[in-house]
This record gives structure tokens, sequence and C-alpha cells, in this order.
């Protein structure tokens, strides 16, 4: 049970030691440099972050504290593991989804089987909504599926684990209908043109 929401930063260092324990098993658990490294990559992050490994640091001292990631000793350097499954009380299957989620940004059920590949094997789509949808059906839900784009062809799915969507422009990063942003265009160039009419008759020319 999650105590609290988490920050974006939290989520994002929770994310990468899910990712990273399937993706280079050989270099798990991780080091503080590697976390940051993995916080700050460039690819399959959204949005890229840039922290400094000092942020990090405190960031599991606070994923510590709510029982999700764990020191490991027995090592010249300090190591660093989660406790997503059993913190959070849900199953791998899960845990690779909400892990994308974090990493990512809202996705298609589709999209979100492609992505998990290494973490977890969807048989098809239908399971991964069927998982999505028992966490949006707890309580509290960990999980939402946003409203369907205008012009998109499936939802998107967002976590919760942050707290509440802020809106669904900024969660779905729900573009302007192209009809609309055409109009709105057509609006601005016909006030352009009426601008630049009147100017040219004050001043006597022929625009």
């Amino acid at each position: 049970m999650l105590k609290r929401d988490l920050t974006p930063l939290e989520a994002r260092v929770l994310a990468v030691l899910v990712e990273k324990e399937s993706t280079v098993p050989d270099s798990y658990p991780l080091s503080a440099n590697a976390l940051t490294s993995g916080c700050n990559q460039k690819t399959a992050r959204d949005p890229v972050m840039d922290v400094s490994e000092a942020e990090v640091l405190a960031t599991v001292e606070e994923l510590k504290a709510l029982h999700l990631v764990n020191t490991v000793s027995g090592s010249r350097v300090v190591r660093y593991e989660h406790n997503f499954a059993r913190g959070l009380g849900v199953p791998g299957a899960a845990m690779a989804l909400l892990t994308q989620l974090m990493l990512r940004g809202p996705q298609t059920a589709a999209e979100l089987r492609q992505n998990t590949e290494r973490l977890h094997r969807f048989a098809d789509v239908s399971s991964v909504e069927g998982f999505l949808e028992e966490l949006a059906e707890r309580q509290p839900p960990f999980a939402i599926r946003l409203p369907k784009a205008p012009g998109a062809r499936e939802a998107r799915w967002a976590h919760l684990l942050c707290g509440p969507v802020a809106s669904v422009e900024q969660a779905a990063a729900v573009a302007v209908p192209r009809d609309e942003e055409v109009a709105l265009l057509r609006a601005e160039v016909a006030a352009l043109r009426q601008l630049v009419n009147r100017m040219a008759a004050e001043l006597g020319i022929t625009p």
C-alpha cells in the first residue's frame, strides 16, 4: 500500500531499478552512478530528466522510507534494488506496465505490450488491458484510461502513482484537432490581412 503519492523523480528512480533488473541483470543491483545514468537516459524516457547523483541519492532515501527501495550490502560500492511488487502489492505483470508508464508517460495497450516485452511478455493486447483494468479498479486506483484523443484509434493509459492526472491535455498530450487548428490558423491569417490592408490604406499604397 502506497503511503503517499510519489514525486516524478521518485517514480523515475523506482522505474529505472525495475527496468534495469531485466535489461542489464549483470549490473543489478545498481550503483548510484548507474542509477543516475538510467534516470537521465535520453531514449525510452518521457520526460527526459537531468538530475544529479545527489538528487538521486536523496530520492533513494525517501523511497527506502516507503519500503520501495533497499540498500544492498556486501560490496565496496553501495548498490540499490527495488521492492516494487511487494511494496505496492502488485503482480509482476502489473509492475511491468506501471514501470513503462512511469518511464515513458501515457501509452496505448498495444504500445505497452511492445514496450514491456523485456520485463514481461503478454500473450496479447487483451491481456494487457485486463491488467490495466485491474489497476484502475484498485482502491486507490493505480492507473486510469484517458479519454481518446481526437483522431486517435485507441485510448491511452496513465499511471496514478504520482497522484491524479493534472489534466487530460497534459497527460495524454492531446493535440488540438486538426480541423480546429486549421480554422484557427485561417482566422489568424485573415486578421493579419485586415491589418495589412488597413495599414496600406493609411499609407496610401496598394498591398
